[in-house]
């Protein structure tokens, strides 16, 4: 039985050659192991479609795998070729009677899968580089192997704590029944206690609402989150309210720059300087009870004229002002939802070129493998962890010390 791929085993091993000082590619690269991985899906994706492609499917079939070692720039390792009970399947992506990868074809086909070229531009590069000629049948039949490890990736058991988590959606055209319609991918990204980032979910749906949050944060807990200290989130109806409901001890902070935008849609366009000139005594005070008071005169000069605004702050102050109890280095990680907004950034570069996903699974392929590329780089990724760890723990001390990682 072929050894299955263990996602959560090989971000260990990444991360410990990275610690050692090696680096991604090379022959102890960090990536060799899912170099392996991939070559051996694309072989797989190919089997399938020739046996599609041959309408001989059922006299042809599957005739388990040949191992060989293959040499490549990162490295010798084994793979399993996989093979025809007729002996007519002939692997393009690796040869029969190949040995070794040519040229940076290794390095080539790791970012195949996660620079977001189209299944057209990936045949013609690798038959204008390589002279391999991929049908792109095939090259979906490849890309569509990835798929069970994204379901192993998604219901992979999580830690119990995590002491900051940011969440957010990013929405893609997709191709659905004939009609282009917009879409969500939910983003969970938190910060362990190691202070490195992690991205815990990607979760698919119609559009972002409170009742499918509510399912995302009941998945989190089934897969082991016990606590959450801080949630930064958007000011969606309901969001926080779902956050509760399942971590009730969590506090939930309000992305201020979320309510900054929705308060200047109401502004007019020669008020706006100088609404934001007062605006910034609020949210930039040094203390709540600083802040409160700027709000009331906010309100003495603004709130006739823009009393909607004035009563979305009031309404939500409440959750807006929960980082006025933490030290500034801990303020500057909650207030906003800029930790995760910049991580959708980084992939809106991926997936920028694409009009529209052929389907949902298909904008979640290309999500993942790019997310994948982030997390290796991430590593340490969270500034002077050491002491944004010690002030949780002097705010959160019974529910920190509890925590299994620092025993």
């Amino acid at each position: 039985m072929e050894e299955k791929f263990n996602l959560e085993e090989f971000k260990k091993e990444v991360a410990r050659k990275l610690r050692e000082g090696k680096g991604l590619t090379g022959k102890e690269g960090a990536l060799t192991p899912l170099l392996k991985e991939i070559l051996e899906s694309a072989m797989e994706g190919e089997l399938d479609q020739h046996l599609k492609e041959t309408k001989d499917g059922l006299s042809n079939r599957r005739n388990g795998h040949t191992r060989k070692n293959l040499k490549s720039s990162l490295g010798s390792f084994e793979i399993a070729t996989p093979r025809d009970r007729e002996g007519r399947f002939d692997p393009r992506i690796i040869e029969k009677r190949q040995r070794v990868l040519p040229g940076d074809l290794d390095e080539k086909i790791l970012s195949l899968y996660s620079r977001g070229m189209s299944y057209r531009d990936i045949r013609a590069q690798m038959e204008e580089i390589y002279g391999v000629e991929i049908s792109e049948g095939t090259i979906s039949s490849i890309t569509d192997r990835i798929i069970p490890m994204i379901r192993q990736w998604q219901s992979r058991p999580l830690e119990r704590l995590y002491p900051i988590i940011w969440m957010d959606a990013m929405h893609f055209k997709i191709r659905d029944e004939g009609h282009v319609r917009s879409k969500a991918v939910y983003t969970i990204l938190g910060v362990n206690m190691d202070g490195r980032k992690e991205v815990l979910g990607l979760y698919q749906g119609e559009s972002e609402s409170a009742a499918f949050w509510l399912q995302v944060l009941s998945d989190l807990k089934q897969r082991g989150v016990e606590d959450i200290l801080l949630a930064s989130i958007d000011n969606l109806r309901g969001f926080a309210e779902a956050i509760e409901g399942v971590f009730p001890l969590a506090e939930v902070q309000l992305c201020v720059i979320h309510q900054i935008r929705n308060s200047l849609k109401y502004i007019t366009w020669k008020n706006q300087r100088a609404f934001m000139r007062d605006l910034k005594e609020v949210y930039k005070a040094n203390t709540k009870e600083v802040a409160e008071h700027n709000l009331d005169l906010l309100d003495q000069k603004w709130g006739k004229q823009y009393p909607v605004v004035i009563k979305s702050w009031r309404h939500n102050w409440e959750r807006l002002s929960n980082y006025f109890k933490y030290p500034e280095p801990i303020r500057r990680l909650v207030y906003t939802t800029n930790t995760v907004e910049g991580y959708h950034r980084m992939v809106r570069k991926i997936t920028k070129s694409k009009g529209a996903f052929t389907s949902e699974i298909a904008a979640l392929k290309l999500v993942y493998m790019a997310t994948m590329n982030f997390q290796v780089k991430w590593k340490n990724s969270i500034y002077d962890w050491p002491n944004i760890l010690n002030q949780l723990m002097i705010i959160f001390e019974d529910r920190i010390l509890d925590d299994d990682t620092l025993n």
